[in-house]
């Protein structure tokens, strides 16, 4: 893959985008929840860790069964959050910063409650009434074919008013749209034009390879472990993972809606799109689809790296996957989200490395080539949080607990004062509590520490914009004589060497005879010993070195 002339409408290549989950970020009218006006407050900090961008989870108007995934208008603000003018004035506060502004598109599925669903389940002759996936019964009542929800069950809900079924791949109360309909394309478009005509800098489009299904409903076929289906969409606990997803997503169809999605944003300047792949062992294969020959997505991330896996063999298969596969695609790598455990949780083995690993990682994925995507609180090094089942609000975890505690320990509110009632998120009951120990690690504690995780976020960044052969230099692994992550960064007349240890042991790199280590490089927070010709690392370490 070749370093690509970057310009003002590439922005996004190489940008450091930070998640804003609206719910926990911020509350400023006492009711327990985040809202827009808190998102504009704590603007300042985000653009004080050096972000290009942030992005917003759903703030739509929505019932909230899926926490603002159902949305039941796509072009207005749910009241919780403010309204269109409190949205307004956070954008052009990010912009006033320097920050773009992209925002979630949810649109494979909308809420019950939209009103093209309603008027779709009124009839079977009304207007919008192939809007969504009808189906008939089986002869004995039964669905139409096997496919089921990610959130567990079936992937059919009957209807006793059309007495027809109507799938849903997430929960029942969120009704997939039929985009084998023409005019649901042109419905969804216009909804993207609203928001472009906003001034939003692009979109993150949410199970962006959900939105056909095989218009003949076949069943799908049982998962084969060793296949190219096989799953990682899913907890081994639900039987979702136990079918090859061949027809009720990633469909062919899908490729010319995200050509008409390119076509609509390259009327605006500047606007990009980064599309959530879940897609199995077929990730890849997606991405490359996707993002291929500039007509497409900008971006795709997938789950790969949201696993629990830190070690160095799994991280070089993951990007040598990617840029096999995608030779003229872009990535985005996240460690986090608001749909995984965070990953502190997820990469340590002792309680006592927490903040080691937090700086580790950062600085890992901030050397990765591709735009890397920050989940708030991972700059304070937030484990996951430990909820008790009444606390619960995700209906994923209610549904499958205890064996799967569901996303809501990665989505409790910030922590900003530790000496404040709720860390200073809200001056009311928290929609979901704040632990004692994420009080402890709030911004402000953290703030005036040398050398603490919010810190060493900011002077990790610092030293990614510094040097351009990180923004979208090229990148080639490096063989090592032990377990090492080791590649080469290079742009123009500069070419860096990385060396991580992801171990617990110590390790020494010696490179090929080829490669003239010239010297070292300070990278915050770490300093690998260049001893003799080779690297000698600490467990959990990492080192920099220029290549002569």
């Amino acid at each position: 893959m070749t370093a690509s002339k970057t310009t003002a409408a590439d922005w996004w290549r190489g940008a450091v985008i930070y998640q804003v989950y609206p719910r926990s970020y911020q509350d400023t009218t006492g009711d327990g929840i985040g809202d827009l006006q808190g998102v504009k407050r704590r603007l300042g900090h985000i653009a004080g860790l050096g972000m290009d961008a942030i992005w917003l989870s759903p703030y739509f108007r929505s019932p909230m069964a899926d926490m603002g995934y159902d949305v039941s208008d796509y072009c207005d603000v749910d009241p919780m959050f403010g309204s269109l003018a409190d949205f307004d004035e956070m954008l052009a506060e990010a912009h006033r910063l320097g920050m773009k502004v992209i925002i979630d598109q949810v649109i494979s599925h909308t809420s019950d409650q939209h009103p093209w669903f309603r008027e779709s389940r009124s009839s079977r002759d009304n207007d919008r009434a192939d809007w969504y996936v009808w189906a008939e019964p089986k002869k004995d009542g039964t669905a139409p074919n096997n496919w089921l929800s990610v959130f567990g069950g079936p992937a059919w809900e009957w209807d006793g008013v059309r007495r027809q079924y109507y799938m849903h791949n997430f929960l029942a109360s969120q009704p997939d749209l039929n985009f084998h309909n023409p005019k649901v394309q042109e419905a969804v478009l216009k909804t993207m034009r609203f928001w472009l005509d906003r001034g939003v800098d692009g979109f993150r489009l949410d199970t962006v390879n959900y939105y056909f299904h095989d218009a003949k409903l076949r069943d799908n076929p049982p998962h084969e472990p060793d296949s190219d289906e096989a799953g990682l969409d899913a907890p081994d606990v639900n039987p979702y993972g136990m079918q090859a997803h061949r027809y009720d997503k990633t469909q062919p169809e899908n490729v010319g809606f995200l050509q008409k999605v390119r076509a609509l944003l390259d009327t605006y300047e500047g606007r990009t799109t980064v599309g959530e792949v879940g897609d199995g062992a077929r990730s890849l294969k997606t991405v490359a689809e996707y993002t291929s020959g500039g007509d497409k997505l900008h971006m795709c991330y997938t789950f790969d790296l949201l696993g629990p896996d830190f070690s160095a063999g799994y991280i070089r298969k993951c990007v040598e996957g990617f840029q096999k596969a995608v030779t003229d695609g872009w990535v985005c790598w996240a460690f986090s989200n608001h749909d995984v455990v965070r990953h502190v949780s997820r990469f340590v083995e002792a309680p006592e490395e927490r903040e080691r690993v937090a700086r580790l990682a950062i600085t890992l994925l901030s050397t990765l080539r591709g735009t890397i995507c920050l989940y708030q609180g991972e700059e304070l090094g937030l484990p996951e949080a430990e909820l008790a089942f009444e606390d619960l609000r995700d209906p994923y975890g209610i549904r499958f607990w205890p064996a799967f505690k569901g996303r809501d320990g990665c989505r409790t509110p910030m922590p900003w004062n530790a000496g404040e009632p709720h860390a200073g998120f809200s001056s009311g009951r928290p929609w979901l509590p704040v632990p004692e120990e994420h009080a402890r690690l709030a911004a402000d504690a953290q703030e005036k520490v040398a050398g603490s995780v919010l810190n060493h976020y900011r002077d990790t960044l610092a030293f990614r914009k510094a040097h351009a052969a990180l923004f979208d230099g090229e990148m080639a692994f490096v063989k090592s004589n032990q377990d090492i992550l080791a590649f080469t960064r290079e742009k123009g007349a500069e070419m860096l060497l990385f060396v991580f240890n992801l171990t617990r042991e110590k390790a020494e790199f010696s490179p090929p005879s080829s490669m003239k280590l010239g010297e070292s490089v300070a990278v915050p927070g770490f300093g690998g010993r260049l001893a003799e010709g080779a690297i000698e690392l600490a467990p959990l370490d990492m080192a920099c070195v220029r290549i002569a």
